[in-house]
C-alpha cells in the first residue's frame, strides 16, 4: 500500500499547515500540499498528504475519511497516479467554414 493520500472536499480556506496538523495525529507527515489555482491563488478544494509509512497512511484514512473539517466531510484515500490527458489544441476549433449562416 502507498503512503501518499488524496484529500478531497476541503474548504477553500484550508492550507498546507492545516492538513499537516490534522494528519499528524496519525503519524509523521512527510509532506502536505493543498492544490491551488494558478491564476487566482484560490484552493482547488483538494490536496495530497504523504505519511512516513503505509501503516500511518491507513490509520489516517480510517481516522479522517468522512470526518468533518471546517463544515465539510473529508474524502481521504490512496492517491492514484495522474492519468494522461489528451493534448490540448490551440485556437478556436469551432469548425468555421468561411460561409455565413443564413437564418
Amino acid at each position: 500500500m502507498s503512503n501518499k493520500l488524496y484529500v478531497g472536499n476541503l474548504t477553500y480556506s484550508v492550507r498546507d499547515d492545516d492538513l499537516q496538523q490534522q494528519f499528524s495525529a496519525f503519524g509523521q507527515v512527510q509532506s502536505a500540499k493543498v492544490m491551488m489555482e494558478r491564476d487566482t491563488g484560490r484552493s482547488k478544494g483538494f490536496g495530497f498528504v504523504e505519511m512516513s509509512n503505509s501503516q500511518e497512511a491507513e490509520a489516517a484514512i480510517q481516522g479522517l475519511h468522512g470526518k468533518n473539517m471546517g463544515g465539510r466531510d473529508l474524502t481521504v484515500n490512496i492517491a492514484r497516479p495522474m492519468e494522461a490527458r489528451p493534448p490540448r489544441s490551440g485556437g478556436f476549433g469551432g469548425g468555421y467554414d468561411g460561409k455565413r449562416n443564413s437564418y
